[in-house]
């Protein structure tokens, strides 16, 4: 989901704190540190649980196939007020208690926003529409649960664009890997937390343009 850049996790605590009966919990495992400030006492607490083993689950794997210096320190905060799904900045994801009640079987929530912790790639690193996609292609590969949120991979559309983002760009990935370049997201990954990634960067590791990769998928995009 959207990145976003908080003024801190300071600020976050302080707006928590205003107005909101919350609790905090705080789980260490594994080398990581994950704490849960929930904002909604009706929230299920089972979800809680699902979403701290999903962490728990899931970011280990992403900081060993991408990032091995990512954050140790992670908070999820389960947000009453937020109208979104969910959004992350500066170490923190944010859930909608809204969107997690209604759909308790997304867990997956998590593998896509923490995958944004693991990217770290700062302002001006890329195309937001490819930060997005990589989310979604690791969450396609590493999500806990994707088929009982009913999660899929869209088929190609003729109306569809590299640019489109999420799923439409993370399966437009996984078919150039597949057709061209074994790796590419680990590449291009690197490249953007680097900040050496250039609209170069698609011919240098493929041999095509990214118009030209589009073009030979929309004819044959078959994963």
């Amino acid at each position: 989901m959207k990145k976003m850049i908080f003024l801190g996790v300071i600020g976050v605590f302080a707006f928590c704190a205003v107005g909101h009966a919350q609790s905090t919990e705080v789980i260490s495992k594994k080398g990581y540190k994950l704490t849960v400030i929930n904002q909604d006492a009706a929230f299920d607490k089972a979800e809680i649980a699902k979403l701290e083993e999903t962490f728990f689950e899931v970011y280990p794997k992403l900081e060993k196939e991408y990032n091995k210096k990512t954050l140790k320190e992670v908070t999820f905060l389960i947000d009453t007020a937020y109208g979104g799904v969910a959004e992350t900045g500066g170490g923190v994801v944010k859930f909608s208690s809204k969107y997690m009640t209604k759909h308790p079987k997304d867990i997956d929530v998590v593998t896509h926003e923490v995958m944004h912790i693991v990217q770290d790639y700062g302002n001006g690193a890329g195309p937001g529409w490819l930060t997005e996609g990589i989310a979604d292609y690791a969450r396609n590969k590493f999500g806990v649960d994707n088929p009982g949120a009913h999660w899929t991979l869209p088929e190609f559309k003729s109306t569809q664009n590299y640019d489109n983002a999420y799923r439409v760009t993370a399966r437009f990935l996984i078919w150039v890997e597949k057709n061209y370049k074994k790796d590419l997201v680990k590449t291009f990954d690197k490249q953007l937390r680097d900040h050496t990634f250039t609209d170069d960067s698609w011919k240098k590791e493929t041999g095509k343009t990214v118009d030209e990769l589009w073009t030979a998928y929309a004819a044959n995009p078959a994963i």
